[in-house]
């Protein structure tokens, strides 16, 4: 029985000739699980708030969208409320109240259940979650991973028949971003609620998806069974810029000339090449990726730090050296204190003790604005965040204009950056109008308009697809070889592993081991590739090969 029927639905924000999405038409069975993916600014967002009527965006629509059977725009309030549930990506934009108890009980409130049934459903699904524990915490203090849950848990007390989820796992660490998706899973196979899921890291969706879809500049290209989805992409364009962000086990199958059934998971994809390969391949060959010769620019000594007097330590005595010409990524879970340790290297906050040298001088010996000016960037990880113009176009002027760049290279520097990033068509679009991964991309292109030294990134490829992210590792590519030093703070780990020259493990305040790409992950259960994962089989069967392609 299907719950969703959309036919011929296009749609085009106001003053835009382009369709966000166009001619799209599918339908949804009850209990299906529907995993939505695609390149960033590709229409994802905008489907998934069309469906939701009280989140459907300004502009010219058309065509139908009908749930169980009703035009969404008819539905009555009460029901588009209750019954069709939506799961942002920023779980802080979500949360409305201050203690997790009153953020499950808003909802049931604003719809006027009574409080008998009110306590009976928010312990039922409290207790569902695993949220006793912090029951009674307040929201502020809450990790992304709980955050997240929270915004989940918060809906689900609501009884919804679908729920709507855009990129949840971006802001989340390896283990909570898959904690959160077996979650989903228990609630699709255990209370058969549909689920329709927008979503980059595909790893672990893939195999428990029901259909796969796959769109292109508005339109649905490949709606299928996952396992045929990637093959047919492949035979679509064996060069499309998707079939990199598809699972591990299914790019080795496309990559290799074999009639089976596409492998999902990493056991499918071990047992796959156990069946067609020998492993006669005892190690990898992988060249040292440090070089000697580089210099120190950044030295954090001892580091303590916390937020208020009477608050524990986020920070405690965090040591750390990065070089020119190198990439250090900075791994770990949620709440740890990586994005603090950013905040108090960019000097935006100042540690009550050891010393942060940035370039041989001490950060507090940096006066006005020379610590930034053809120094040291940031990029935060709301992108959002550093945008003050009405247009893309205006925060780069803005910033070449402080910059004092003379108008030639003012142009030409705007021009190079944003062909480079492929954002040149966002220029005279309002930032937040921009899809997640396009306000990355957008931020990234004003921060390297500063032409910084040394750059700091926090969360760099959240919510942007498999392509973009190669254009990203490009630019990292050409920073590195013109000597800057890079600091990624990241939950990417196959992002990490194949472009680092060195990663560090974030734990409880202080970094706890430090090593190259292949020794790190090489050794570790949760924070490694999916290849690596999957065991030696499935790593070193594919041999160089295997290695070289990034798997």
């Amino acid at each position: 029985m299907e719950i969703l029927n959309i036919k011929n639905l296009s749609f085009a924000y106001p003053n835009t000739a382009e369709k966000a999405v166009d001619d799209m038409s599918f339908t949804v069975n009850q209990g299906d699980f529907i995993v939505v993916c695609g390149e960033s600014g590709c229409g994802k967002t905008t489907l998934l708030r069309l469906i939701k009527k009280e989140l459907a965006p300004d502009g010219i629509k058309t065509g139908e969208i009908f749930y169980n059977g009703i035009l969404t725009e008819d539905l009555e309030d009460k029901v588009s409320a209750s019954q069709i549930g939506y799961v942002m990506q920023n779980p802080d934009a979500q949360i409305v109240t201050d203690k997790v108890w009153h953020e499950l009980s808003f909802g049931l409130e604003n719809m006027g259940v009574p409080t008998n049934d009110i306590r009976r459903r928010v312990g039922e699904m409290a207790s569902f979650f695993g949220i006793q524990q912090w029951f009674h915490q307040k929201t502020a203090e809450l990790s992304g991973g709980q955050k997240q849950l929270l915004n989940l848990a918060a809906i689900m007390v609501m009884n919804p028949k679908l729920l709507i989820l855009d990129e949840p796992t971006a802001q989340l660490d390896p283990i909570a971003g898959a904690e959160f998706i077996g979650t989903l899973q228990k609630i699709n196979k255990e209370l058969g609620l549909t689920v329709i899921l927008v979503e980059h890291r595909l790893e672990e969706v893939f195999p428990i998806c029901d259909k796969a879809m796959i769109m292109e500049k508005g339109k649905i290209i490949i709606y299928d069974n996952p396992r045929i989805a990637g093959r047919k992409l492949r035979n679509v364009d064996d060069n499309h810029n998707m079939l990199i962000g598809l699972p591990s086990s299914v790019r080795i199958f496309n990559s290799l000339n074999v009639q089976d059934e596409c492998p999902l998971t990493v056991k499918e994809g071990r047992d796959f090449l156990s069946k067609h390969f020998k492993n006669d391949i005892d190690s990898l060959d992988v060249s040292n990726r440090l070089a000697d010769d580089k210099t120190e620019t950044i030295n954090i000594n001892n580091i303590w730090f916390r937020y208020e007097r009477n608050l524990p330590d986020v920070l405690r005595g965090v040591n750390l050296k990065a070089y020119s010409g190198q990439l250090l990524s900075v791994l770990g879970g949620n709440g740890t204190g990586k994005t603090t340790m950013l905040s108090v290297l960019s000097g935006q906050n100042k540690a009550y003790r050891g010393n942060v040298v940035i370039s041989g001088k001490k950060i507090n010996k940096y006066s006005g604005s020379e610590l930034y000016r053809n120094n040291l960037a940031l990029l935060p990880q709301n992108p959002q965040s550093v945008f003050l113009k009405s247009t893309v176009r205006e925060d780069f002027l803005e910033i070449t204009k402080s910059m004092g760049y003379n108008p030639d290279e003012k142009n030409h520097l705007i021009s190079s950056v944003t062909e480079k990033l492929g954002i040149s068509h966002l220029l005279d679009k309002h930032p937040y109008d921009l899809s997640g991964g396009e306000q990355q991309k957008s931020a990234l292109a004003k921060l390297l308009l500063l032409k910084p030294k040394i750059i700091l990134l926090d969360e760099p490829t959240k919510g942007i697809d498999a392509h973009s992210k190669e254009i990203l590792a490009e630019i990292l590519k050409e920073l590195k070889n013109n000597n800057l030093t890079v600091v990624m703070v990241t939950h990417d780990v196959e992002f990490a592993a194949k472009n680092s020259d060195r990663c560090a493990m974030f734990f409880d305040g202080v970094i706890i081991s430090e090593d190259e790409p292949i020794n790190f992950f090489s050794n570790n259960n949760f924070y490694t590739t999916a290849a690596v994962s999957g065991g030696d089989k499935m790593y070193k069967s594919g041999g160089k090969k295997m290695y070289k392609k990034g798997f």
